[in-house]
């Protein structure tokens, strides 16, 4: 057999099966089990994994500690934990924990965010964020081999720090992984961190991802991808007979991304949606948004682009249009907005 790498962006094959994620995105309360009987339902019906998320508010890594304590099989997943926000030293501390702690069951996805966020929430510097994911993932991985004490002479994450009272030495971790080799996933948006996804991760977390326009815009990135490399997409999902309806519920946080999840200049969702042929529409959302018309800018987004990256109407319509994602390089589909056991066994069936 041959397990070299291959072309993602197609199954010569035919349609493949897709592993469902439940995504439950950031944890607003108000309690500590609100979203186990989701997270349980989800196990229940055959789904791989759930997953977090993580901005300024709730980290990513608590949550998934509390659903681990409670589910047996389920995968945890973070999209995205933010490098800024910890060491690579620190991430792989607390990756390593939960995986032991969870059976082997942990899915590192990482991302660099962007510089609103970086630089005035965490206080980091945002500049060459493909050099800093390359040294990071180098520092996890040479922390999870536990091979022999960790050094790296990078820019970045420079270990021992060369400074301070020049004591610091190499270490080695004092607790043997249950894993060496935790599945790393990189959150990416633009052409150069995708490929860098295919050639040192494990997995690709997209953004947004158009079911019928993507495939053709990440041919090239993904060309160089592994055999078992992982496209794990979060798709929005609005079970409603009224197919326009769903895509009207869909609409409000496409316009929160391309008009405010950025700055004018630097928006790296307008970018995506731009890339996927809507750049004319997506400047008009994002100058609505900033003028603080954002009911008009939730009216400008095309029905289209929502159409493509979410899964919206009544379930069948739903069904037959996950042949469309069996056809293309995404493997896991990260599901939101899906709550009811039927038709979370219905899309697994329908998935495999």
């Amino acid at each position: 057999m041959d397990d070299g790498p291959r072309d993602v962006t197609a199954t010569p094959d035919g349609p493949g099966r897709l592993k469902l994620g439940l995504m439950l995105g950031y944890w607003v309360g108000p309690g500590p089990g609100d979203q186990l009987p989701l997270v349980l339902a989800a196990e229940d019906a055959g789904f791989d994994s759930v997953w977090t998320a993580e901005s300024y508010g709730s980290d990513v890594f608590t949550p998934l500690a509390w659903i681990g304590a409670h589910t047996r099989r389920i995968k945890l997943g973070t999209a995205l934990c933010q490098m800024s926000a910890r060491t690579p030293a620190a991430t792989a501390m607390t990756a390593m924990t939960l995986d032991r702690l969870s059976g082997g069951r942990m899915i590192l996805g990482l991302g660099v965010s962007g510089p609103q966020v970086v630089e005035g929430w965490y206080g980091m510097p945002f500049p060459k964020p493909l050099a800093r994911t390359r040294e990071y993932v180098d520092v996890l991985r040479d922390v999870w081999r536990r091979e022999e004490p960790v050094t790296n002479d990078g820019e970045h994450y420079p270990l021992p720090y060369p400074g301070g009272t020049g004591l610091g030495k190499p270490l080695k971790t004092n607790i043997h992984p249950l894993r060496p080799d935790i599945p790393v996933y990189l959150g990416a948006e633009g052409p150069k961190n995708v490929a860098l996804a295919a050639e040192i991760g494990d997995g690709w977390l997209p953004m947004f991802f158009h079911v019928e326009r993507s495939p053709a815009l990440y041919a090239g990135s993904l060309a160089g991808a592994a055999a078992d490399f992982d496209v794990a997409c979060p798709v929005s999902v609005v079970v409603d007979d009224d197919v326009q309806a769903a895509l009207d519920r869909v609409k409000p946080t496409m316009a929160l991304y391309i008009g405010g999840m950025g700055a004018k200049g630097k928006n790296f969702h307008l970018d995506v949606v731009s890339r996927m042929g809507f750049e004319e529409e997506a400047l008009r959302v994002q100058q609505l948004y900033l003028d603080g018309d954002r009911e008009g800018a939730v009216r400008a987004v095309p029905d289209e682009l929502c159409d493509g990256v979410a899964l919206c109407g009544p379930l069948p319509r739903i069904v037959e249009r996950l042949e469309l994602w069996r056809s293309g390089p995404v493997r896991t589909l990260l599901l939101s907005g899906v709550s009811d056991p039927a038709t979370m066994r219905a899309l697994v069936e329908a998935a495999g």
